[in-house]
């Protein structure tokens, strides 16, 4: 038996790095794991390169949890290590490491500590987060003479014993005594948890006890005539060694897509709308699969769902500030060997090689988006209404996306008839441009509540966009600075003919000193501190009074409310215009009304319809509008 120090300088390095070298201490069992999947697959290349004659036999790793003894080893049966490279391996190149990041993280933020975790060989080590004891059995897979099987044993303090054994098989076993304040680790639910999320899709098998299952008995009925099925115990293998992000898209069929979407999300039960398969070697190697989901109106909900690999270890599924923000809605899988695999997001938000890749599936996104539209427009169109929050959402947000999107962006008006940007503007240029020469683009938020402000549009020859999503106020605002001499006004927002001027206003019927006195009648009866009265000259069959709320006003509260804009504007009390027909008769007939009473009672029922056609008349005053209405039907 060996005894030995560890070469450090550090009395108390093992305090100090069961307390700073991860915030996430479930992280252990990943780098136990990965240190095992590397072992075996350094020995499947010697096989295959013929430097090793060994049998390769079942390379399964072995997860084992004693919950009775609070013990858990990982198993493999790789490459292994002779003593002498136990040695220099586990007694001075980790601990060297570890010791460095000890000296390196004084004074250093979290998010720093965590950043130079990457630069030190610290994988084993962070076993002794949870142990209070770590022993290694491991046996190399040499047959050369001093390569006997070898016993490593620390308690968490410098000194270790290393003890030569017999009858181990080839390969490495590291068995975790774990430690009083970390009993949650001597639970299975709690390991199988944290494999299913690291573990995954390692591309070596990796057990972890047994399962019951029913299985058909092929060929057998029970007594009902139905297919037998009887339960049996079979190993519980974590993971999917060949996930299909590995494959070349040749050998993969639409329905091998959408199996393997629902093996990441198994609690998704729709299909997604379609995929991009990526494999990129140059400059920087990548793989994955992005899926397009059907996204919903609330887009907040859908965030978190890309997770990033590195060699099919998992990284996170955080992926904020490393890939576009627009890219988060989208769902899948990004593996390169290029992302650190232990650092902060943060470090990987600033790492070169993230954002090229970032930069990357943003333009293989609008390639994909662009082929589609172009290979199947009528297709493109149907599946609209669930690319469109992410499509705009990714022109809002990413500068070099919108220039590739204006190409297949789409507007859709109120006849649910679909046109690119420049279709539209050669669709609305002959009747939607103003006597100053600017495009007018008319939209609602609401079809039905806004039905006969895009009636009066309609009856006038214009077109109504649908701008009904939770991001189109700032599309809106951006497209107004990137198109010329154009503008956007919700059909609402003001009278038709004012919204897009064409000529001077027809004459009133009424003079201005008639003006001021229905003004005053109105006054008696409208809350002036909400509606701010107005006199329009408008055809004599529009009616006798409609509200409307600015454009700007408007605009401003919805993008408060949404994030974003001012936010200030969310705090201003809603004020309307209240718009009077100065051209309609029953106008005219309201002035000349010689019984006080009987103008009031018109006033309340013309205001109340006003207020009805905007959805603004509610509860109590609803109330009473339906009974005036019915006597006056009397």
């Amino acid at each position: 038996m060996q005894k030995g120090k560890i070469n450090v300088q550090t009395e108390n390095i093992f305090p100090i790095i069961k307390k700073f070298l991860y915030s996430d201490h479930d992280i252990f069992l990943r780098e136990l794991i990965s240190n095992a999947v590397d072992a075996t697959q350094k020995l499947k290349v010697l096989s295959s390169m013929g430097k090793t004659d060994v049998e390769l036999g079942d390379l399964t790793i072995q997860v084992t949890l004693d919950e009775k003894k609070k013990t858990l080893s990982v198993k493999d049966r790789g490459i292994g290590m002779s003593a002498e490279e136990l040695d220099k391996y586990i007694n001075q190149i980790a601990l060297s490491s570890a010791e460095e990041f000890v000296k390196t993280y004084m004074g250093k933020s979290d998010s720093d500590k965590q950043a130079l975790i990457g630069h030190f060989g610290l994988g084993f080590y962070s076993s002794f987060m949870v142990s209070k004891k770590v022993e290694i059995r491991t046996k190399t897979y040499r047959n050369d003479e001093n390569c006997g099987a070898v016993k490593w044993v620390c308690d968490g303090s410098p000194d270790y014993t290393m003890t030569d054994i017999k009858d181990l098989e080839r390969g490495t076993e590291i068995i975790l005594h774990l430690s009083d304040d970390s009993s949650e680790y001597a639970q299975e639910s709690k390991i199988l948890e944290i494999l299913k999320k690291y573990c995954k899709f390692l591309p070596v098998p990796i057990q972890f006890g047994n399962e019951k299952r029913w299985e058909t008995v092929e060929g057998e009925k029970d007594k009902d005539g139905n297919d037998k099925r009887v339960e049996v115990e079979k190993a519980r293998i974590i993971n999917n060694i060949v996930p299909a992000w590995t494959k070349k898209p040749a050998d993969l069929k639409d329905e091998d897509y959408k199996e393997f979407y629902h093996e990441l999300y198994p609690m998704n039960f729709e299909d997604p709308m379609f995929y991009i398969h990526l494999n990129v070697d140059y400059p920087f190697k990548l793989t994955g699969i992005l899926y397009f989901p059907k996204i919903k109106r609330n887009f907040e909900v859908q965030r978190d769902k890309i997770q990033l690999y590195c060699n099919q270890v998992f990284v996170t599924d955080s992926v904020e500030g490393i890939v576009p923000d627009f890219l988060t809605l989208m769902h899948g899988v990004i593996d390169s060997p290029d992302i650190p695999l232990n650092v902060s997001r943060s470090y990987l938000q600033s790492d070169p090689n993230v954002k090229k890749i970032s930069s990357h599936i943003s333009k293989k996104v609008a390639d994909k988006l662009e082929e589609l539209f172009k290979s199947n427009r009528e297709d493109f169109e149907k599946k609209w209404d669930d690319l469109k929050i992410f499509i705009i959402y990714g022109m809002v947000s990413d500068e070099k996306f919108y220039e590739r999107a204006e190409k297949f962006c789409l507007f859709k008006n109120t006849d649910g008839k679909y046109f690119t940007f420049e279709e539209y503007k050669a669709h609305i240029e002959p009747l939607q441009t103003d006597k100053d020469k600017k495009l007018v683009h008319l939209y609602t938020t609401d079809k039905e509540e806004q039905h006969s402000f895009i009636k009066s549009a309609n009856e006038r020859g214009y077109d109504v966009l649908m701008m009904d999503s939770p991001i189109d106020m700032h599309f809106i605002n951006q497209l107004e600075q990137k198109f010329e001499k154009s503008g956007f006004a919700r059909v609402d927002s003001d009278t038709i003919d004012k919204i897009i001027k064409k000529e001077e206003a027809p004459s009133s019927k009424i003079n201005e000193e008639e003006k001021t006195k229905l003004k005053g009648i109105l006054e008696r009866n409208v809350p002036k501190e909400k509606y701010h009265i107005e006199f329009e000259s408008l055809s004599v069959d529009d009616m006798p009074m409609m509200i409307v709320q600015p454009e700007f006003m408007r605009r401003m509260k919805d993008m408060a409310a949404l994030g974003g804009g001012m936010p200030f504007a969310g705090n201003f009390p809603d004020s309307y215009n209240l718009v009077v027909n100065a051209n309609n008769d029953k106008m005219i007939a309201l002035l000349n009304e010689a019984d006080e009473t009987r103008q009031n009672e018109l006033v309340t029922q013309y205001f109340d319809l006003a207020r009805l056609s905007q959805n603004l008349l509610k509860g109590e005053e609803l109330t009473g509008f339906i009974k005036r209405s019915i006597a006056l039907i009397k």
